[in-house]
């Protein structure tokens, strides 16, 4: 039987002072930004405060959509900064001082549930999963069938908590913002790049797990038919951790490529903001390029899009059809990952062609 998402309980008062506990995974913190809106603008004289991971700071700079930040627990940072908190229980204090009226829970965690509940906020909205339903004030259940969850955009989950709280104008777009800080690193890099030169940004790893990574040669194949036939001025991006990829993407490139390690979530935005395209795993800077206006080829292998649509009208996503697939394990459960090695390069490549030539920049086609 599937069970559409409702809720047990009338909405009182709007709230004076209101705490968001943000997503912790990257592109799901993009893909609440339309709640996290809805809630900014139906309640704009709240005092909103979100607690977050540190790093998810950066993806929600330079927006308006909290007047203040808590972090979750983060050892040796109390003293250097308020937002931080070195222990649950200084976490559960600073909020007891906050005097809250209401918790918004985006994460779908135990600990959320438990944190705000000790910390005395009277009212305590989210999904009763994960055996956290007796410590919900207002619950919304997600869509199953049998035991199973239902595949949902992210953006419809997220937003049906938004309609709990009788938020009205609530949209499907993500938004994000690039400061000025990140905006002016980006055009320094850039300084010799030409106008009419396409520029493409490639984000080959994920931190979720190799069933996910499209084969970093791929990507250097790619990256030379762009630049070879297509006059393109290619850019990868990687996180520290992935810093042996991006040694071996380089040792595969033939044509000229950028590589960058470690540019930073802030800078990254910025770089994509400025691209004509990003190509991408399915993983978190994946949904910077819509929330940013750009358009973006997603491969996807392992993981269902139905959970991270992102309603883009310039994306376009490249994936085979096996009976492996989804198999949504963060490693090939068979060994042998045939979703991304046999996924050929001339289907990303003709996706970013297609986009190329419908977007900002004139495509230069070599004659073979």
């Amino acid at each position: 039987m599937t069970r559409n998402a409702e809720t047990d309980q009338p909405a009182p008062h709007s709230p004076q002072r209101l705490l968001v506990a943000v997503p912790n995974w990257i592109g799901d913190v993009v893909m609440a930004t339309p709640c996290l809106n809805a809630l900014r603008r139906h309640y704009p004289a709240a005092q909103i405060t979100h607690l977050m991971r540190p790093y998810v700071s950066q993806v929600l700079g330079g927006s308006d959509l909290a007047d203040d930040e808590l972090y979750w627990p983060t050892k040796g940072k109390r003293a250097v900064d308020a937002r931080y908190t070195s222990s649950t229980w200084h976490l559960i204090r600073t909020l007891r001082a906050g005097h809250f009226d209401a918790a918004v829970l985006l994460t779908n965690s135990f600990r959320s549930a438990l944190v705000t509940a000790l910390a005395g906020i009277p009212r305590r909205i989210g999904y009763a999963r994960d055996r956290r339903s007796w410590l919900l004030t207002d619950k919304l259940y997600p869509p199953c069938t049998g035991r199973s969850f239902t595949p949902i955009p992210a953006i419809d989950y997220y937003n049906e908590i938004a309609r709990k709280l009788a938020c009205t104008n609530i949209d499907r777009r993500m938004r994000l913002h690039v400061a000025p800080a990140d905006e002016a690193a980006v055009t320094a890099k850039l300084e010799s790049h030409k106008p009419s030169q396409p520029l493409i940004v490639l984000n080959p790893g994920a931190n979720y797990g190799s069933a996910k990574c499209w084969p970093t040669e791929r990507y250097a194949a790619l990256s030379d038919r762009l630049t070879r036939d297509h006059g393109a001025r290619v850019i990868a991006s990687f996180s520290p951790k992935e810093a042996r990829m991006a040694d071996q993407l380089r040792a595969a490139a033939k044509g000229p490529i950028d590589i960058h390690v470690d540019l930073g979530i802030g800078p990254l935005k910025a770089l994509i903001a400025r691209s004509d395209l990003l190509i991408s795993n399915d993983t978190g800077p994946r949904h910077f390029a819509p929330a940013l206006g750009v358009p973006v080829v997603t491969v996807f292998g392992s993981s269902d899009p139905r959970w991270a649509e992102t309603y883009a009208d310039r994306e376009r996503i490249v994936k085979l059809e096996l009976d492996c697939q989804p198999c949504m394990e963060r490693t090939c459960p068979l060994g042998h990952h045939n979703c991304m090695r046999e996924l050929p390069v001339e289907l990303v490549l003709s996706a970013a062609l297609e986009l190329l030539q419908t977007d900002r920049v004139p495509l230069r086609v070599e004659a073979h």
